[in-house]
């Protein structure tokens, strides 16, 4: 296995080059990439909105307006075919899902039925459901009564096309506000998510999407004064709107529309001649024109209002006829809210109301931090690391940190290439993986270590150290990429990212691990032909050890067994500090603008006059950064945004906005239930693995092991009180995928030594399994500590309590696999019987007869 030949190291080198080639635009600026020669790869990591600022808002289409619009369009046409058809009526009504109509003469049912027809017609539909859909079915429950009710499919394809338009409406608004690179697209039936890097002004894309944009040009009725309306009730066909000024002006409104905003066919901000102030200037198309000239003609002197989502903006009068089809609407505007206007007029209106149910803004300073930080923690992790193998294995560990390298320029690359986005988690997941990377390196050297005290030759042991840890290896590391690819099925935003740094790590070290790394010992020993390993400067276990940890377990276990029930019962008494992810509500980041400390009681007196509920305000990181968290509104997902507003227009004139995370009950409780099936279906998925590589005895040790330590993490987040979101269930899924990592290891050496010791007393062969591979734990366990650290005293406030559970878990990840997964196994009575002959037997056939012949 030491020889390659000339291809072989062709390709492994191209690969280790293509790696480095590939991630060298992320080392300079873009101005410097973009004047390198074309031949060259200029393609750099998308950064993710934590990292550069920038909006993921999450909106919903309400689907009760589009039944609510149906059924009032279907009760005008009703009305309207009725009437055409000289029939009378009487009882015409709607609710829920209905609309029905009483025919006053029995004689002209049948005619009415005839009339009506035309409504419930299947409509073409494309593509959807065949190309035809029924939207209304027609019932006559009792003689002369006549009920149309919406189908279901109607509904789904109302909610369809809704969905459509309003992809197309809302990408052009985005383009308009001039972003660079904003998301757009689908996110279920209902949903649109808008993903807009770099920006600014936040509020403002909220204010833009949040609008309708209806517009419509209607007569003022001055027939009666409005404040008479207003007491009584408005006369048939009229309604009273209010103006945008504040106070607000209420208009009595006939409700027939002259002209509408879909008449229009282009609106710009500009300035009135006369007075100069902020106008919006528009253009009708010839029919638009057409109407609106008629209609000015008919009216002069009268009054028209132009209205905006059942708001008038204003109401001038019609001094003369408009005939030229254009116009201009002023009111209440500065420059920015009438380019405002004229970007909303020009995307077009939106088919049904927008809420905006999950909103995540981060500041790009805040970014930037968060960059510099992610940096920091990676290159003191990386130091620490580099290091410790050197001081562990000499100039094997120089080799390993020489993979290491390797395998991080391989991640960058790959993300580079996919066009993958680059979160601060995932920073998180590219320093853990430099934890976890060396793992594969320890593993082949402890390996070759035993191997030449076992008395083969140094070729022999390192030959036989690779072969022997290849199989550990992938078992090991297949149980973390399950852990990794579930996050990325079930996670969203910056998990996916953690997510796809992760397994992107685990698949390019397994690489490095058996083709760089061995590449790099064969040329060492060719080159150099030594005559034994060379010495390193630290040594966490002695060779040979023999700790006698079966003895331990009757207290490990009442020790484990003490913390799980312990646990279980602070969980239902005290109960986790949920973060808004799970329980909905908003958290806002501010900094003093002026450098000066935060006055936290100043900041919360200011915040508990708004009337928004339960407010907590704590330090966060330096003394100028505050956390404001504001409970879930009992109001719905449209007061979640109105906190925001508030505690915005409080604050922002003596601190800076940088981060805002707002979810509402509608998501918050999707992401609960995606939480518990990520970590659910992970644990099945690994657990199935596990069986189906090893027995059914060392499949429930792990479960025992694994339930056990996930127990206990969640104990330590009701003790510390540290906030329990989708980050921990990130955390939660890599502890559990470390912890089986561990288990896994010592598992295959378990099973290695049973069919090498047949009638061992199993005690004693789970102890010498341990010990064996106990200096491998130990180390693994130091590197990723020594990353995680790194990361938790420098990676920022953000990650902190995330790094904080993972250090938790991978120090309690190594307890169980030495004291609880490994001593289970006496309570199963496992013996080599166990094993199936066909596994024994390909496995002696490939690897014991080596070793029996090396201890004869």
């Amino acid at each position: 296995m030491l020889y390659f030949t000339r291809w072989k190291t062709t390709l492994i080198w191209l690969a280790v080059l293509a790696g480095i080639v590939f991630a060298a635009p992320n080392l300079f600026s873009q101005a410097t990439v973009a004047s390198l020669p074309d031949w060259l790869p200029k393609r750099q990591m998308t950064l993710g909105l934590d990292l550069q600022g920038g909006s993921h808002i999450l909106l919903q289409i309400e689907r009760r307006d589009l039944i609510e619009e149906r059924l009032e369009s279907t009760r005008d046409d009703v009305r309207r075919l009725l009437r055409d058809a000289r029939i009378g009526y009487t009882g015409l009504s709607g609710s829920s899902r209905t609309v029905q109509v009483r025919v006053r003469d029995a004689g002209d049912v049948e005619r009415a039925k005839e009339a009506l027809a035309q409504l419930t017609e299947p409509v073409s539909a494309g593509l959807f459901a065949g190309g035809t859909v029924t939207e209304l079915a027609l019932e006559e429950p009792e003689p002369g009564l006549l009920r149309f009710t919406l189908t279901d499919e109607g509904i789904t394809y109302r909610l369809a096309s809704a969905l459509s338009q309003s992809i197309e409406v809302v990408g052009r608004r985005v383009n308009e506000l001039g972003t660079t690179e904003p998301i757009i697209q689908r996110q279920g039936d209902d949903r649109i998510l808008v993903q807009v890097p770099g920006l600014q002004d936040p509020q403002r894309l909220k204010d833009i999407l949040g609008q309708t944009a209806k517009l419509t040009f209607q007569m003022v009725d001055t027939s009666v004064p409005v404040q008479e309306a207003i007491e009584s009730r408005p006369p048939p066909g009229t309604t009273v709107l209010y103006s945008t000024d504040d106070p607000p002006v209420p208009y009595l409104i006939e409700n027939r529309v002259i002209v509408s905003g879909e008449n229009l066919v282009d609106a710009q901000a500009t300035f009135d001649q006369r007075t100069n102030e902020p106008v919006v200037s528009f253009r009708f198309d010839t029919k638009g024109a057409t109407r609106f000239g008629q209609a000015t003609q008919e009216n002069v002197g009268r009054l028209f209002a132009i209205v905006l989502d059942e708001q008038v903006i204003s109401a001038p009068q019609i001094r003369e006829p408009i005939l030229g089809g254009t116009g201009q609407i002023s009111g209440n505007f500065d420059v920015q809210s009438a380019n405002d206007l004229a970007v909303l007029l020009r995307a077009g209106a939106l088919p049904a109301t927008l809420t905006i149910i999950e909103e995540r803004t981060v500041g790009p300073g805040l970014g930037q931090d968060s960059i510099d930080a992610g940096k920091l923690a990676g290159v003191i992790g990386a130091v620490l690391v580099v290091v410790f193998m050197i001081a562990a294995y000499g100039t094997l560990g120089v080799l390993a940190n020489l993979a290491l390298l390797a395998n991080i320029g391989m991640i960058v690359a790959i993300l580079s290439v996919l066009g993958a986005t680059l979160t601060l988690p995932g920073i998180a997941g590219i320093v853990l993986t430099m934890g976890m990377a060396v793992d594969s390196n320890v593993l082949i050297y402890e390996r070759i270590r035993e191997e030449r005290r076992n008395g083969r030759s140094l070729i022999q042991a390192i030959d036989t150290g690779f072969s022997r840890a290849f199989a550990t290896i992938v078992d090991a590391n297949v149980t973390t990429l399950i852990a990794a690819v579930v996050l990325f099925y079930l996670g969203s935003g910056p998990v996916r990212g953690f997510a796809v740094t992760l397994a992107i790590g685990i698949v390019t070290t397994v690489f490095t691990a058996f083709t760089f790394s061995r590449w790099m010992l064969a040329e060492w020993v060719r080159r150099r032909r030594p005559k034994e390993l060379p010495r390193s400067f630290v040594s966490l276990i002695r060779p040979g050890t023999k700790i006698a940890f079966m003895s331990f377990r009757r207290i490990t276990f009442a020790f484990s067994a003490f913390l799980s029930v312990a646990s279980v019962v602070l969980f239902i008494g005290v109960g986790m500090n949920y973060g808004i992810d799970f329980k909905g509500g908003s958290l806002i980041e501010v900094q003093t603008r002026d450098g000066q400390a935060a006055d936290i009681g100043e900041i919360r007196g200011r915040l508990s006059d708004l009337n928004i509920g339960d407010i907590q305000v704590q330090q966060f990181g330096t003394e100028t950064d505050v956390l404001i968290r504001v409970a879930s509104q009992e109001a719905g997902d449209n007061a979640e945004q109105s906190v925001v507003v508030k505690v915005r227009g409080e604050l922002e004139q003596d601190y800076d906005i940088r981060r805002v995370e707002t979810v509402g009950p509608t998501v918050s409780s999707e992401l609960a239930m995606q939480g518990t099936i990520g970590v659910l279906a992970a644990f099945a998925l690994i657990m199935v693995y596990i069986w189906l590589r090893f027995e059914w005895q060392f499949a429930v040790g792990a479960i025992i092991a694994t339930v056990h330590d996930i127990v206990i993490t969640v104990g330590f987040f009701v003790i510390s009180g540290i906030e329990f979101n989708q980050s921990s269930i990130a955390a939660i899924l890599t502890i559990v995928g470390y912890s089986l990592n561990d288990t896994v290891v010592v598992y295959d050496r378990v099973r290695e030594e049973l069919r090498r010791y047949k009638k061992m007393p199993l005690p004693q062969l789970l102890n010498n399994a341990i010990n064996l591979t106990l200096s491998r734990t130990l180390m693994t366990s130091v590197t990723t500590l020594l990353a995680l650290t790194a990361l938790f005293l420098f990676g920022g406030e953000v990650i902190r309590s995330f790094t904080a559970a993972m250090l938790f878990g991978v120090v309690f990840g190594t307890y169980s696999s030495i004291f609880i997964a490994a001593p289970i196994l006496i309570l199963f009575k496992l013996r080599p019987g166990a094993l199936s002959a066909s596994k024994d037997e390909a496995k002696e056939d490939d690897q014991d007869a080596p070793a029996e012949t090396s201890k004869a």
